[in-house]
């Protein structure tokens, strides 16, 4: 017994030290997801970037490796997910500052808030001026969507930007969603628009597509930390294990898609296995 034991001891010390090891390798790799979408609705062909889960991380002195790669995917332009700091005491806003004004200066972006930026707008007493300056120093070169639209005639298509109230983070368990909420909360949609939702919990797939998102683009589960072949993320930030969503494409229906983003950074709890911060391609076609 005592020789099991000691095993099983050794067992979890060398899976320890692994864990730590693969996270601080995965934790300075970036990857690419690709993803192609067509649909009728889409007069032509559209690419994006999607950034999400930054949390003040850099690859490179301010970034430059992450912007050299989205500089080679060529985007037409950058749709962010949120949190792109880390929403605590003593944190900053210059690292997500400097990033959004260089992009800005070379693409159109559009990004939403997750629920870093929600805590520190809701609490500056605590979290200082954190969101103010995120705010004040990047809305001339990129564009906010706080419960907001944009349209995109061209392409026909409108980007969303989704602000949930705090409650639709909270931990342990899903907060249930009245189907009124969304309307109440969002611009109304043009249903010939190919609509996409800058929503940055993914638990609510199922309500953002019945509020009418072709397309939900969200993060926030860093991947579940640790993605076990088979059984998928292990642990969101939320404190469920193994999440429904946690990384890639996910449909309902015949035309409802959600991606989801395993993000950039992280914070707190630093773990990545077989989960490399991720950067997805999107492109959207015309299957007309």
């Amino acid at each position: 017994m005592k020789y099991m034991l000691f095993v099983i001891l050794i067992l979890i010390c060398f899976f320890c030290i692994f864990v730590l090891i693969e996270s601080y390798r995965e934790n300075k790799m970036l990857s690419v997801s690709e993803y192609i979408i067509q649909s009728p609705k889409i007069n032509k062909k559209l690419s994006f970037v999607m950034l999400s889960d930054l949390h003040n991380s850099e690859y490179g002195k301010d970034n430059c490796n992450l912007i050299r790669k989205i500089d080679e995917l060529k985007p037409d332009m950058i749709l962010i997910a949120g949190d792109l700091i880390i929403g605590k005491p003593g944190y900053t806003s210059e690292t997500a500052i400097k990033l959004l004004n260089e992009l800005g200066a070379k693409y159109d972006v559009y990004i939403g808030k997750g629920n870093h930026e929600l805590r520190c707008f809701m609490h500056p007493e605590q979290y200082g001026d954190m969101w103010e300056r995120l705010y004040e120093e990047t809305k001339d070169k990129v564009k906010w969507l706080i419960n907001d639209a944009i349209y995109l005639d061209d392409y026909q298509v409108g980007i969303y930007g989704l602000d949930m109230e705090r409650p639709y983070y909270r931990r342990f368990k899903k907060l249930p969603m009245d189907e009124r909420y969304l309307k109440n909360l969002m611009p109304p949609l043009d249903e010939n628009y190919y609509n996409i939702l800058l929503a940055h919990n993914p638990d609510y797939f199922e309500e953002y597509a019945r509020w009418g998102a072709d397309l939900s683009l969200s993060g926030h589960v860093h991947g579940g930390m640790i993605i076990i072949p088979g059984l998928g993320g292990l642990v969101s930030p939320m404190v469920r294990f193994f999440p429904k969503y946690f990384r890639g494409l996910y449909t309902m229906g015949h035309d409802k898609i959600m991606i989801v983003s395993a993000g950039l950074g992280s914070h707190t709890l630093r773990f990545r296995v077989n989960n490399k911060p991720d950067i997805p391609y999107i492109v959207l076609k015309s299957d007309k």
